[in-house]
């Protein structure tokens, strides 16, 4: 039994991996490198099943954000502002991916995961050194103006130069590679985004759907041809049903048993890259 040239066990394995991808997705990220590994294994080239199963976990994506919505409540204004630098850095992943070799960001990928799970281990002392330095930047400046007679400033927005430039380049990588993004992104916003790592999650959620959905743009445009839409539609599915539960799930951890799961998950993450680099 076939549906549109792919066989029934095809079909299940596909939807299942989708399903799984969903629900990591939803928690950290990297849901990608268990869905894209298993297009490629059924021969589909890789810029097809890239594209494809990207367009395919946006569904996914979104039932992951909106399991996550009293969270994004709660930091809706910085995710107004993180959500454009987003917008343009996926547009320019996806014309990277449409324009240069894979082999480029494969190359680095690794590197960045591990920066990534660098991230999230040391969370907790870099995020105090960071809100340590922005406090006594704070009490400088106000110490200055009160000699000077003048009114203390007010304090300094969480949204700031680095942050947007390191998201700009979580979306770039994200549009063009699309896997692990949700790591680098968590880790980046749980150091730098005066917030829970719960609340850096939802943000995270809602970032790399807006990255998603820009590069899925992008190929409506640029690369309609490569786009296998029986996959797209399996993947939506599956990972929908996965978001929902992903987020379910993610938002009743602890920020200890959080952490350890991203950490486990980015490391696997890390083994399939290197593993896919080298060859084996």
């Amino acid at each position: 039994m076939e549906l549109l040239g792919l066989g029934l066990d095809q079909v299940l394995i596909i939807a299942l991996a989708a399903v799984w991808a969903g629900a990591i997705n939803a928690v950290v990220g990297s849901g990608t490198l268990v869905t894209f590994p298993v297009l490629v294994a059924m021969g589909f080239p890789p810029v097809t099943a890239t594209i494809s199963n990207a367009m395919g976990l946006i569904a996914g994506n979104m039932a992951g954000t909106w399991g996550y919505r009293r969270e994004i409540a709660q930091v809706g204004g910085t995710l107004l502002r993180l959500v454009p630098v987003s917008l343009l850095g996926g547009v320019v992943g996806a014309l990277l991916l449409l324009t240069l070799p894979e082999e480029v960001f494969e190359t680095v990928a690794p590197a960045l995961i591990v920066v990534a799970l660098g991230f999230v281990v040391f969370q907790p002392r870099l995020q105090r050194w960071v809100r340590a330095r922005k406090a006594a930047e704070q009490e400088r400046l106000t110490r200055l103006a009160e000699d000077n007679g003048q009114e203390p400033p007010a304090e300094r927005p969480e949204v700031g130069p680095l942050l947007i430039a390191l998201v700009f380049f979580a979306g770039v990588y994200g549009g063009y590679f699309v896997a692990a993004q949700g790591v680098l992104l968590v880790g980046i916003l749980g150091v730098f985004l005066a917030a829970s790592l719960q609340q850096a999650n939802a943000v995270k959620n809602a970032l790399v759907l807006t990255v998603n959905l820009t590069a899925a743009v992008s190929y409506l445009f640029l690369a309609i041809d490569r786009i296998e839409w029986v996959v797209v539609a399996i993947i939506a599915v599956g990972s929908t049903i996965g978001g929902f539960t992903g987020a379910w799930v993610g938002r009743r951890l602890s920020p200890l048993v959080l952490r350890l799961v991203i950490v486990s998950l980015g490391l696997v993450a890390l083994f399939v890259m290197i593993r896919n680099l080298l060859g084996a």
